[in-house]
Order: structure tokens, then sequence, then C-alpha cells
């Protein structure tokens, strides 16, 4: 059994019933989330997709991290392809009753991970030069994506007080603990991605922001200190897209 299936009791619906296809794992990661009215980001979302709220506002979430031992189920890991370092921009949407994350985009130093995201997911992955150093307790990442949506990213976030996990109904709860994400074909159709994990381990945090331009090409500036949390990772399991709807 892969370690992300040893707890299953805190999912909000039942596993798939189909196998899983893919293992990873998402680690030295933050929480980084702006409130913003739900009127700000609602075209930048399928109309299939209800855009969720929370006492009022919508989040988007940015999220820098390491990808570490991707490959599909039953191959070994490949040196060069199965780790490298990913940032990526969230919404938090619905369907049918399922809460998940729509990606305004992904930014990885992986061409591989960038084509297949792309083609398989259907998810608007970007090639990226993207590091980051440890500094003590502390990670210094940047991100630096070129071509015709260009991006920059630079921030530098550590832990603060005692891991714990996010009580069901909490703020905390309702950003980080989410079960699929959801995506759109060339041809308008609605794709669900579920993935299973651990709950998230996490630590409050405290972010430095230098530069942050991902969201310029949606009109979007993000103003004002986030609510940062910092987690040391966690064991995924996910399967492949299946049609939801229609955009």
């Amino acid at each position: 059994m892969h370690p992300a299936l040893l707890e299953v009791e805190h999912r909000p619906w039942s596993l798939p019933s189909a196998p899983w296809v893919l293992r990873q794992s998402w680690l030295e990661l933050a929480f980084l989330h702006w409130a913003v009215p739900v009127s700000a980001v609602r075209s930048l979302v399928p109309p299939g997709l209800e855009v969720q709220e929370r006492e009022g506002s919508t989040w988007i979430g940015v999220v820098p991290f390491r990808m570490h031992v991707v490959m599909a189920r039953g191959l070994p890991d490949v040196p060069g392809v199965s780790a490298f370092w990913e940032l990526n921009v969230r919404l938090y949407v619905a369907r049918d009753g399922k809460p998940g994350v729509w990606f305004l985009s992904l930014d990885a130093s992986n061409e591989l991970a960038v084509w297949g995201g792309r083609t398989l997911f259907h998810l608007p992955y970007f090639r990226a030069s993207v590091r980051a150093q440890t500094e003590g307790d502390a990670t210094a990442y940047t991100s630096l994506r070129a071509g015709p949506v260009p991006a920059r990213y630079q921030a530098r976030h550590r832990p603060l007080g005692e891991e714990y996990r996010a009580a069901p109904g909490s703020l905390d709860h309702w950003l980080t603990e989410r079960y699929c994400l959801y995506a759109a074909t060339p041809s308008g159709a609605l794709q669900r991605t579920e993935v299973h994990h651990a709950p998230w381990p996490l630590r409050r945090g405290e972010v430095e922001i230098v530069e942050n331009t991902l969201l310029d090409a949606h009109g979007i500036r993000l103003s004002g200190a986030p609510l940062c949390h910092v987690t040391r990772g966690v064991d995924v399991v996910t399967w492949w897209p299946r049609r939801c709807g229609v955009g």
C-alpha cells in the first residue's frame, strides 16, 4: 500500500474505485493566501464551476514547493525527471458538491512535467527557472518565467510555532484540505482529477515577498501580507482525470 493511503477517514468523499495512476510527494511547501472579491476572479473560471466564498470573499493561493518521487504507478524514479521545483497559483471552486482547486498557472523547472501537465491533465503549466535555497529554517524561493506570459516570483518564507492539523470547519482546513482539481479540455469539457494524501501537517508561517508578478496577466495585483502556512509536506497519489460536465 502506498503511504498516502494509510489514512483515509478524513476524506470528504470516498476514494475512487479505479486504481490510482501517479505517485508523488509535495514537500517543503508554503501556502500563501490573499482574500479577494469573487468578482475579481469570476471571469477566470469556467461558468460550470462555482467560485467558493468564505465570509464574503474568495481566496487566491500562491504555493511554492518541491515535487519529489514523481512517477507513474509501478515505475521507478528517474533522475532529472522525478524531482523538481514548482510554483502554482490557484483558486477555490466546486462542482456537484465537491470542493477542489482551479489553477491559473503552474510554473515548473521540468520540461517533461510541463508537457505532461498540459497534454494529459489540461493544466496551464509553464516552463520556468525555479529554484530554492534553505537558510536555516527559512526557504528562499525564486521563479522566473519567460515567453509570451512572463512572470516573476521571489520570496522567503519560514515556519512559526508548533505543527498541527487544521480543524474541520476552520479557514485553514478550507484552504488546504482539497482532494480534487478541475481543468477544462480544449473542447470545453470539464474534468475532475482526484488526489489523496494524509491531512496536512501545518505550521503558521511568515513570508517576505520581494517580487510577485504571477497574476499580472490576469489584471490582479495582490497587496498586503498574505495568510501564510508552511508544511514539511505529504505523500500523494493521483487518479486519471474524469469528465464531470461542460465548462
